[in-house]
C-alpha cells in the first residue's frame, strides 16, 4: 500500500469516517499506552507535547526513544514531536505532509494521518491472511479492502472461531442480523481477548461504506492478538531451555541493576532538588520546603541508605556465585558500577551539605519580608483610609456660592486640613521606606507593593496639588468678596440718602396744595422749579449707585462667584431705585401740569376778587352810610309817626333801588364761592368786618324785622338755627362771632389732619419719630412726640405712633 496516495485520502476525510476513526485510533493508541500506565482521552489533544505520543513508539516498537524534553513551551513540544516523527522515518516509512508544528497546534486530521501511519508500519505491514475461510468472501491479497465482508460481523466471528473455536457457537449466526453479530464478536473479544472495543455495531452497520482505516486497525488487533499468543508461548518455551541453568544469575543481576538504577535515578533527581536555592514566595512556601528536608532526613533517606547496603551485599554475592558456577563475572552497565554509586551518593551528601542552614536563613528573611509587608499594608490602609474623599472635598467648589463670612470659615476648615496634610508626611515616608526595603530585600510581591506605594505617592502629591489650588481659589474669593462687600457697603450708604430722597420727592410731588391767591402758586411753582434743577445732579448720583450694584455683578461673573442673595447691608434693590426714579420722572410733569392749571385758577380767582371788592367797596360805604342814617333816625325820632314812617320809606325805597347793585355783588359772591374763593384780599380786613358786625348786630337787634327782610325768612330760620339751637329767642355775641367766623374763614377738621399725617408717614396706619422730625420743625416734632401714644395695629414696628387718635384727640379737647 502506497502512504502517499493514503494520505491523500485522509485529507478528504468524510465526517462518519473521521468520527470511526477517532475511536479507533483512540482505543488502539490506548491498548497500547495502558501497558504504561497511562492512555489519552482526546487524540488531538494529548499528542501535542510529544511525550505520551514518544511512549506510544517506545510500547508498539520496544526501542527507547531519544530522552524527551519537559519544558511547557512550544519549541520543546515541537522537539518532542520531531525526535517521534525522526523515530517513524528511521523505520523506512515516508511522511508526507505531516510536520511537528501540525500536531503541537491540534490539527486533528494530521494528527489522524499521523496515527494511522503508525498502524500501518506497526501493526498491518507484517498481516497476511490465506484462502477464504468459513465461506466468507475475502480476497486472499487484500482482505481490509472488501469492507462489505466486514459489515455483517461475520468475518469477526470466523477470526475469533478460527483461533478460540470455544468462544464463538458460528452455526447459530445470520447473515442478515450484522448488529447482533458485530456486537457478540466485539464483546467476546473486549472480555476473552483484551481486545479494547474500537466501534459500535452501528458505527460499521449505519454507513454506507465503514472506514477502511478504521475496519483494518480493529482488524489488526484480532491478528496481534492471536499471533502474539502463539509467539509468546514459543519464545516462553525457548526461553525456558536457554537460561535452565543461569536464571538465578540473571534474576540476580537483573535485581542488581534495577536497584542501582533506582538509587542512581533517586540520587539523580535528590541532588537538584538539595541544591536548589531559589527562594520560594511566601513563608508557607518555605516552611512547606523545609518539613520536606526533614521528611527526607527522617523518611526517605534511610531507606536508601539501607538499599545502598544492600546492593553492596547482591553485589558480592553474585559475583562469588560466577565465580563458583566458572560463570564470567558480572559486569553491570555503564554507569552502575558500585564506584559509581559512591561516587553519586557523595555527590548527594555535598548538596545536602548547607541545605537546612540555607532553608532556615531563608526562613528567616521571609519573616522579616511578611513584617515588613503587612506594616506596608496596615500603615497603607489607614492612609488610603484617611485620604478617601479627600480629592472630592478638596475639588468642590463650594466657595462660588459661600458669603463672605463662609469663605472664611472655609479659610480656616481648610487650615485645619493643611495641618492634618502635614502631619501625613511623616506617614507616607515611612510607606515609601518601607517598600524600597523590600525592594531591596527582593520581596516576591514587590510588583504589587511599588505598585501601591507609587500610587499612593501618585495620590499624595495630587493632594498638595489640590490644596495649594483650594487655598488660592479660597484666598482668591475671599479678596473678591471684600471687594463686593466693600461695594455693597458703599452702595447702602448711598442708596439710602438718595431713596429717602426719591420717596420725599415723590411724596412732595403727589402733596395736594391748597393755596388762596397767586403768590402762594407762584411760590409752589417757584419751589418746583428748584427742585426739577437738582435732578441732573439726583440722576447722575443714581447712575453712580447703579454702577456700583454693576460693578459688583463685574466682579463675580468675572470670576464666576455665584452671589448668594441680595446686598446685607440695605433692602433697596437697583431695581426699586429705578422703579422710584421712573415714578419721580413721572410726576415732575404732573406736577408741572397741577401747578399751571392751579396757577390759572388763581388768576382767575384774583379776577373775580378784584371784581367782587371794587363793588363790595362801593356798596360797603352806601351800606354804612344808610344804616347810619336809619341809626340817627331811630335815635332822633323827630317829627310825628308819620313822618317818621314817610322818612323810612323814602330809605326803604331807596334801598329797594340800590338792591340791582347788590344783586350783583351777591352773584359776584355766588361764583366766588363756587370756585371756593375764601381770602378777599382787596376789601376790609377781618377787623374792620367784625366791627361792621357788632354795628350790624346792634343796629338790627332792634330792628329785627329789617334784618329778616334783607335776609329772607328761609335764610333767616337757618341761621337762627345755628346760632339759637335752643330757640331761646335770643342769641349772645359769642354764638354771633362764632357764626360769622365760620362763615367768612377757611377751617380744619380732624379727618384733614389724619390725611396729612398719612401723607408724612408714607401712607403708613403709623408714623415714626424720625419721620416727624424730618417734616416738621423741631418743637412741632418733639410736641408731637411728646403727645403720641405708641400704635399697636397689626403692622406696627418698633417705635411706631398713634397718629390717628393723636388728631382725633386734637379735635376732642378744642370741642371740649
Amino acid at each position: 500500500m502506497e502512504q502517499e496516495n493514503d494520505w491523500d485520502r485522509d485529507l478528504l476525510l468524510d465526517p462518519a469516517w473521521e468520527k470511526q476513526q477517532r475511536k479507533t485510533f483512540t482505543a488502539w493508541c490506548n491498548s497500547h499506552l495502558r501497558k504504561a500506565g497511562t492512555q489519552i482521552e482526546n487524540i488531538e489533544e494529548d499528542f501535542r507535547d510529544g511525550l505520551k505520543l514518544m511512549l506510544l513508539l517506545e510500547v508498539i516498537s520496544g526501542e527507547r526513544l531519544p530522552k524527551p524534553e519537559r519544558g511547557k513551551m512550544r519549541v520543546h513540544k515541537i522537539n518532542n514531536v520531531n525526535k517521534a516523527l525522526d523515530f517513524i522515518a528511521s523505520k523506512g516509512v515516508k511522511l508526507v505532509s505531516i510536520g511537528a508544528e501540525e500536531i503541537v497546534d491540534g490539527n486533528a486530521k494530521m494528527t489522524l494521518g499521523m496515527i494511522w501511519t503508525i498502524i500501518l508500519r506497526f501493526a498491518i505491514q507484517d498481516i497476511s491472511v490465506e484462502g477464504e475461510k468459513y465461506h466468507i468472501p475475502v480476497s486472499s491479497d487484500h482482505l481490509f479492502f472488501f469492507l462489505d465482508s466486514w459489515k455483517d460481523g461475520l468475518a469477526f466471528n470466523a477470526l475469533i472461531h478460527r483461533h478460540r473455536p470455544e468462544l464463538i457457537d458460528y452455526d447459530k449466526l445470520r447473515k442478515d442480523d450484522p448488529v447482533t453479530n458485530l456486537n457478540n464478536a466485539f464483546e467476546v473479544a473486549e472480555r476473552y481477548l483484551d481486545i479494547p472495543k474500537m466501534l459500535d455495531a452501528e458505527d460499521i452497520v449505519g454507513t454506507l461504506r465503514p472506514d477502511e482505516k478504521a475496519i483494518m486497525t480493529y482488524v489488526s488487533c484480532f491478528y496481534h492478538a492471536f499471533s502474539g499468543a502463539q509467539k509468546a508461548e514459543t519464545a516462553a518455551n525457548r526461553i525456558c531451555k536457554v537460561l535452565a541453568v543461569n536464571q538465578e544469575n540473571e534474576h540476580l543481576m537483573e535485581d542488581y541493576e534495577k536497584l542501582a538504577s533506582d538509587l542512581l535515578e533517586w540520587i539523580r533527581r535528590t541532588i537538584p532538588w538539595l541544591e536548589n536555592r531559589a527562594p520560594e514566595k511566601t513563608m508557607t512556601e518555605m516552611q512547606q520546603k523545609l518539613e520536606d528536608f526533614r521528611d527526607y532526613r527522617r523518611v526517605h533517606k534511610p531507606p536508601k541508605v539501607q538499599e545502598k547496603c544492600q546492593l553492596e551485599i547482591n553485589f558480592n554475592t553474585l559475583q562469588t556465585k560466577l565465580r563458583l558456577s566458572n560463570r564470567p563475572a558480572f559486569m553491570p552497565s555503564e554507569g552502575r558500577m558500585v564506584s559509581d554509586i559512591n561516587g553519586a551518593w557523595h555527590k548527594l551528601e555535598g548538596a545536602e551539605k548547607g541545605y537546612e542552614e540555607w532553608l532556615l536563613n531563608e526562613i528567616r528573611r521571609l519573616e522579616r519580608l511578611d513584617h515588613l509587608a503587612e506594616k506596608f499594608r496596615q500603615k497603607a490602609a489607614i492612609h488610603e483610609s484617611w485620604t478617601d474623599g479627600k480629592e472630592t472635598m478638596l475639588t468642590q467648589k463650594d466657595y462660588e456660592t459661600a458669603t463672605l463670612s463662609e469663605i472664611k470659615a472655609l479659610l480656616k476648615k481648610h487650615e485645619a486640613f493643611e495641618s492634618d496634610l502635614a502631619a501625613h508626611q511623616d506617614r507616607v515616608e515611612q510607606i515609601a521606606a518601607i517598600a524600597q526595603e523590600l525592594n531591596e530585600l527582593d520581596y516576591y510581591d514587590s510588583p504589587s507593593v511599588n505598585a501601591r506605594c507609587q500610587k499612593i505617592c501618585e495620590q499624595w502629591d495630587a493632594l498638595g496639588s489640590l490644596t495649594q489650588n483650594r487655598r488660592e481659589s479660597l484666598e482668591r474669593t475671599e479678596k473678591q468678596l471684600e471687594s463686593i462687600d466693600e461695594l455693597y457697603l458703599e452702595y447702602a450708604k448711598r442708596a439710602a440718602p438718595f431713596n429717602n430722597w426719591m420717596e420725599g420727592a415723590m411724596e412732595d410731588l403727589q402733596d395736594m396744595f391748597i393755596v388762596h391767591n397767586i403768590e402762594e402758586i407762584q411760590g409752589l411753582i417757584t419751589a418746583h422749579d428748584q427742585f426739577k434743577s437738582t435732578l441732573p445732579e439726583a440722576n447722575k448720583e443714581r447712575e453712580a449707585i447703579q454702577a456700583i450694584q454693576a460693578e459688583v455683578q463685574k466682579i463675580a461673573q468675572y470670576n464666576g462667584i455665584k452671589l448668594a442673595g441680595n446686598n446685607p447691608y440695605t433692602t433697596i434693590t437697583p431695581q426699586s431705585i429705578d422703579k422710584k426714579w421712573e415714578k419721580v420722572q413721572q410726576l415732575v410733569p404732573q406736577r408741572d401740569q397741577a401747578l399751571q392749571e392751579e396757577l390759572a385758577r388763581q388768576q382767575s380767582n384774583d379776577h373775580l376778587r378784584r371784581q367782587f371788592a371794587n363793588q363790595a367797596n362801593m356798596i360797603g360805604p352806601w351800606i354804612q352810610n344808610k344804616m347810619e342814617e336809619i341809626g340817627r333816625i331811630s335815635i332822633e325820632m323827630n317829627g310825628t309817626l308819620e313822618d317818621q314812617l314817610t322818612h323810612l320809606r323814602q330809605y326803604e325805597q331807596s334801598i329797594i333801588e340800590y338792591k340791582p347793585n347788590i344783586d350783583q355783588l351777591e352773584g359776584d359772591h355766588q361764583l366766588i364761592q363756587e370756585v371756593c374763593i375764601c381770602q378777599y384780599t382787596h376789601t376790609e380786613t377781618i377787623q374792620e368786618q367784625l366791627h361792621e358786625y357788632r354795628t350790624s348786630f346792634n343796629h338790627f337787634d332792634k330792628v329785627r324785622n329789617s334784618f329778616a327782610c334783607l335776609t329772607g325768612d328761609a335764610e333767616f330760620a337757618r341761621i337762627m338755627g345755628i346760632v339759637d339751637p335752643n330757640n331761646s329767642g335770643a342769641v349772645t355775641f359769642q354764638a354771633f362771632i362764632d357764626f360769622m367766623s365760620r362763615e367768612t374763614t377757611d377751617t380744619d377738621t380732624a379727618d384733614q389732619v389724619i390725611a396729612s399725617f398719612k401723607i408724612l408717614a408714607g401712607d403708613k396706619n403709623y408714623i415714626t419719630a424720625e419721620e416727624l422730625r424730618r417734616e416738621l420743625p423741631p418743637d412741632q416734632a418733639e410736641y408731637c412726640i411728646a403727645r403720641m401714644a405708641p400704635y399697636t395695629g397689626p403692622d406696627a414696628v418698633p417705635g411706631a405712633l398713634d397718629y390717628m387718635s393723636f388728631s382725633t384727640a386734637l379735635y376732642g379737647e378744642s370741642d371740649l
